[in-house]
């Protein structure tokens, strides 16, 4: 009996291991077909001509240098947002804390909110102080979407560093800001896995940003300016009857793509030197 369950079990794992890395290979592929005879050198490093989105010449250096300034600021800003507080509850406050476990409850309510809620918040805020669709706007508003992301990661991970160390520093005499940088230095890793996450959901999030960022055929030159994005210009590409330009969607979404995959590859290895330092 034991036998047949186990055999059951494995063979459950190994079909949604197949699924889940099917899925992937098969997404990618559908990418790399459609998009690759697209691809051109132009297509990354032109801004798009007038009536791009109807065949005309250009490309979509505007949307990829909006797409890196919106990940960029908005996974900056939740970290300096989120740090000190996943720190305060795992090091000021007690496991049985109140204000922790509230904490952790309104962080995972509002990890499994849509993105089109915090597009639709930020847009409301920026209409009641009288602001236009700009890059500020989208970073507001994407902050909101990864700060749940980050503080749960960041929180998950200072929880599996040894409480008996914590207990060590505070028996050698150590203040609590030195024990912080002890469990910090222990999860640089983890921070660097949680910064990974928000990016690529930054990078890759329509809603949030589609009534926020705005968009423009330039690179947003300040905070106030529209902020034009990949995942909007995929979207509007694909919205083209033009096959041409229906292509060029695939070759965008390829580039977006390359761009995440650099981004996991960079943090990986950034982890894996970090970790030779934990214990």
């Amino acid at each position: 009996m034991r036998k047949a369950e186990e055999l059951f079990f494995k063979i459950l794992m190994v079909i949604a291991t197949t699924i889940i890395v099917g899925s992937f290979f098969l997404i990618v592929s559908t990418i790399v077909m459609k998009g690759l005879p697209a691809f051109n050198l132009d297509l990354i490093t032109k801004t798009p001509d007038g009536g791009f989105y109807m065949g005309q010449e250009g490309g979509v250096l505007n949307a990829i240098i909006g797409s890196l300034y919106i990940a960029a600021g908005s996974s900056l800003l939740a970290l300096v947002l989120s740090l000190p507080i996943v720190l305060y509850i795992n090091v000021y406050l007690s496991k049985s804390s109140k204000l922790g476990s509230v904490t952790r409850l309104s962080s995972d309510v509002l990890f499994g909110i849509p993105s089109i809620v915090y597009g639709a918040f930020g847009f409301t805020i920026m209409i009641y102080f009288g602001l236009k669709a700009s890059l500020l706007g989208g970073i507001v508003a994407v902050t909101l979407l990864v700060l749940p992301i980050m503080i749960r990661t960041m929180d998950e991970v200072m929880r599996t560093v040894p409480r008996e160390l914590l207990d060590a520093s505070y028996s050698l005499g150590a203040t609590r800001l030195e024990t912080t940088r002890i469990l910090l230095k222990q999860s640089i890793p983890g921070i660097l896995t949680a910064i990974l996450l928000s990016f690529g959901r930054a990078i890759g999030d329509v809603a949030s940003v589609m009534f926020t960022a705005g968009f423009s055929d330039n690179i947003p030159t300040s905070l106030n300016s529209p902020a034009p994005t990949l995942p909007l210009a995929i979207f509007f590409q694909l919205s083209s009857p033009i096959e041409e330009v229906q292509a060029r969607a695939y070759a965008s979404a390829l580039v977006l793509t390359i761009i995440v995959l650099l981004i996991s590859i960079g943090a990986r290895t950034l982890s894996k030197r970090f970790s030779k330092n934990k214990i």
